[in-house]
């Protein structure tokens, strides 16, 4: 039987995780009412929600009756104990629907002996380990390891089971608390000695139906006491999201290679996992690597996730998605924004502290949320009942730090006596100084030049298979070309040339900043920009429009941008392809290609190599931007410096003050009407793209010539100097990756340079005298870029 509305939930619990549930569940219209059992100070005052303390959390036949009793339709378990009880089990054969994994498929949590053999079984990287029950067996293979280890006790330890020694000594102590003094209970009748690996520690929650997965945000949280990451382990002091780690690259290899097979291999397994699955990560340099699963939300990553859903993101949908195995059509939506949180404890946590001291929590401004977790109402005083006794969650769009001061401030607000927190929340991100940081790379982002220009060598021979009359099929150029008159049309009939091009992971800035009415004309601008290099004239273009489910709003006003850049390079905009694949794309990404076509007579085919010589002269035409090429580093660059593109642009001095995302999307200028009118007038073009001036200029020139080009010769644009120093990137890279303010290069002879100069300049140019054409000897390299120091 499904599901009806409205809910009324019944959640299990009484953390901040909890409180945090039923924040969010409170604001969906789907939820009439929630009983949080046993709850906390937090949820008592939260709308729609009432606690109750009449029966156990623990004791399933009394919750049943309470639930019976209140007409409630839907169990939520918060914590992991009742979800490895079996909680969900009860609960639907008793027919009231849940949200969380069956018994079985909590074992993922429930034993980490099981957990282990799972990842084992399915080929998902984790550390190797080893499994012990008896305590001798363990002891002697601590002594022949040679590599530091992890311990963990197979059983719930509440978070806390988790030793990380330091030397064998600590180790073999470990142990046996574990296994012989019963530190953790029966939950150490089985422990599991691991590789300890080293790297970033990543938590991700997933939310799946068994088949479908949706990831939200990765998070870092921090689980020593004290600050620097020093002391003893904790349930958690503090978290943040998303994390400078975690590229999209990075995220879509956890989804691919670990997440979803998880999630297929408990299927396969016969315990299909429905729920949110807590994946802990080591982010290794080998890749990613699953330290633990935890069947259920974490805490705190859930408080500081959740406050990144946006406002029209419901999570009772969401959840009763997952219960009912739909949960692919549903769309979950992330503010492009930062979140931060900061855990408030009794003094004295981890190990003994006091219980019921009074506490006051002033009310927090827009931005910011309390959560409560050991906190309780008592004759309507407030008063501390636990270790984490509350936190303070702050988001901001502009960057991390901001979400993380205004955290500090959410601090400010509450007060009880001998409460400590950790004060240096988000420290591994803000960790890199201009001194110490990285050098950045465009390989590093994920994209190869190389790797490029590889495939091009690898391809020639069967591209060049296909020659017909009329048409060499030769690759490598900025297009391909046809000579109608030669493939038997009449004798004065046109050369065809064509382009086709995209434009990159420049659309996910678009789609992050839910604004397409830019990247179209950047789609006409790569092709028609490689056609005019050519020397021909842009007659008709043809756009490629991909999507997993159809947005008609985002479509239309991505094909209307297209349409401004047909009408500025002057083609027709003739046709196109919109298909709409579900599965293909995640959540309402989509991807975009276009063809242009042009035409041109023999006379105006450029380059001219046999026109050209030493000592001709090369003009720079003016880029408008970073235009198409390169985002993927630039995208690299932001997440480490934690900036989102709702904050200012850091190299934007403008009255106007534009959002980084605003100046990213600044569209790739056209240069077509220009050039045309010049065209007579030169003797070869480079339009620059992916590879800067070093990979383009080279290919309109002759194996003869060399363009010697000097970078000093023009200013580089602010926007190009932060990113060179934000991301520590080097000259050299910068010139193989970005246009460096250059978008396109001429050849003119030295006798035509100052009136082409000024033609250029009268069209609206900004030109740009960088060069000149000197002689090359065999193996020299096609283009030598001087004074690139003047960059730093």
């Amino acid at each position: 039987m499904g599901i009806e509305y409205p809910l009324r939930v019944l959640l299990i619990g009484n953390g901040g995780r909890e409180h945090a549930i039923a924040w969010k569940l409170s604001q969906s219209p789907l939820v009439e009412s929630i009983i949080a059992v046993p709850g906390n100070g937090g949820t008592a005052t939260c709308p729609k929600v009432t606690n109750n303390t009449s029966v156990s959390a623990e004791d399933f036949p009394a919750l049943l009756e309470l639930a019976r009793k209140n007409n409630v339709n839907y169990v939520v378990p918060g914590p992991e104990a009742p979800l490895v009880a079996g909680a969900v089990d009860f609960f639907e054969n008793a027919g009231i629907r849940s949200f969380g994994p069956s018994k079985k498929a909590a074992q993922m949590e429930g034993s980490k002996t099981f957990s282990k053999d799972f990842m084992k079984k399915h080929n998902i990287p984790t550390a190797t380990y080893e499994n012990f029950s008896d305590y001798n067996k363990a002891r002697e293979y601590l002594d022949t390891v040679q590599h530091d280890v992890v311990i963990k006790a197979s059983g719930l330890a509440a978070g806390k089971g988790v030793i990380i020694p330091t030397s064998k000594e600590e180790a073999q102590k470990a142990l046996k608390d574990i296994m012989q003094d019963k530190e953790f209970g029966s939950a150490g009748d089985e422990v599991v000695i691991e590789e300890f690996l080293t790297g970033d520690e990543l938590s991700v929650l997933t939310f799946s139906d068994g088949y479908t997965i949706k990831s939200l945000p990765p998070a870092q949280d921090h689980k020593r006491i004290g600050e620097g990451d020093k002391g003893l382990n904790t349930g958690g002091m503090g978290c943040y999201a998303p994390t400078n780690i975690a590229t999209p690259d990075l995220v879509a290899q956890i989804d691919r290679d670990i997440i979803q097979p998880t999630i297929d291999g408990m299927r396969k397994d016969e315990m299909p996992f429905v729920g949110i699955l807590f994946t802990g990560l080591m982010i290794t340099s080998t890749g990613p690597k699953v330290l633990e699963y935890n069947v259920r939300f974490g805490d705190p990553e859930t408080q500081t996730v959740l406050p990144l859903l946006s406002q029209d993101t419901d999570l009772a949908k969401i959840m009763v998605a997952c219960s009912e195995r739909y949960l692919d059509s549903v769309l979950i939506k992330i503010e492009p924004s930062f979140s931060a949180t900061v855990v408030v404890s009794a003094g004295g946590y981890p190990e003994s502290y006091a219980k019921g001291d009074q506490m006051t929590v002033q009310t927090p401004p827009e931005g910011i949320n309390i959560f409560h977790a050991g906190t309780k109402l008592a004759n309507g005083v407030l008063q501390t009942a636990g270790g984490r006794v509350i936190a303070a969650t702050a988001t901001a769009a502009e960057s991390l730090r901001a979400a993380v001061d205004k955290a500090y401030e959410g601090v400010k607000l509450i007060k009880f006596d001998k409460m400590y927190y950790r004060r240096d929340i988000a420290h591994r991100a803000f960790k890199p100084t201009a001194d110490t940081k990285e050098a950045l790379t465009y390989a590093e982002a994920g994209v190869s030049i190389d790797a490029g220009n590889q495939l091009v060598e690898r391809i020639r021979a069967a591209v060049r298979s296909t020659k017909r009359a009329g048409a060499d099929a030769e690759i490598g150029g900025f297009g391909g070309e046809v000579d109608l008159s030669k493939a038997g049309f009449s004798s004065d009939a046109p050369i065809m040339v064509g382009a086709i091009d995209g434009v990159g992971t420049k659309l996910m800035i678009a789609q992050a900043t839910r604004d397409h009415r830019t990247v179209g004309i950047d789609l006409v601008a790569m092709n028609v920009n490689d056609l005019v290099v050519q020397g021909a004239e842009p007659v008709m273009f043809l756009d490629y429009f991909g999507c997993s489910k159809l947005d008609p709003e985002v479509a239309a006003v991505f094909v209307e941008s297209v349409a401004a850049g047909c009408r500025d390079a002057g083609c027709a905009l003739v046709g196109g392809e919109t298909a709409e694949m579900p599965g293909m794309y995640k959540e309402d990404d989509y991807d975009a290609a276009g063809a242009a076509i042009g035409v041109m007579r023999a006379s105006s085919r450029l380059p001219r190599h046999d026109a050209m010589a030493p000592a001709d002269v090369l003009l720079g035409l003016a880029s408008s931007g970073v235009h198409s090429n390169g985002f993927s580093l630039v995208r690299r660059i932001l997440a480490r410096e934690n900036l989102g593109y709702a904050a200012a642009a850091p190299w934007d001095s403008s009255s106007r003050g534009r959002s980084i995302g605003e100046a990213l999307l600044t569209p790739t200028r056209i240069y077509v009407k220009s050039v045309l009118a010049a065209l007579p007038r030169l003797k070869g073009l480079a339009h620059i793209t992916g590879g800067g001036l070093t990979e383009n200029v080279p290919r309109m020139l002759p194996q003869h010539l060399a363009a010697d080009i000097d970078v000093a010769a023009w200013t580089l644009p602010p926007v190009f100097r932060w990113l060179k120093k934000a991301g520590n990137v080097d000259a050299g890279e910068m010139a193989r990756t970005f246009n460096t303010g250059v978008g396109m290069v001429a050849v003119v002879s030295p006798e035509d340079a100052d009136a082409v100069k000024k033609q250029f300049e009268e069209l609206g140019e900004t030109v740009y005298t960088i060069g000149k054409l000197t002689a090359r000897t065999d193996g020299a390299a096609g283009c030598v870029l001087r004074n690139l120091e003047s960059w730093n």
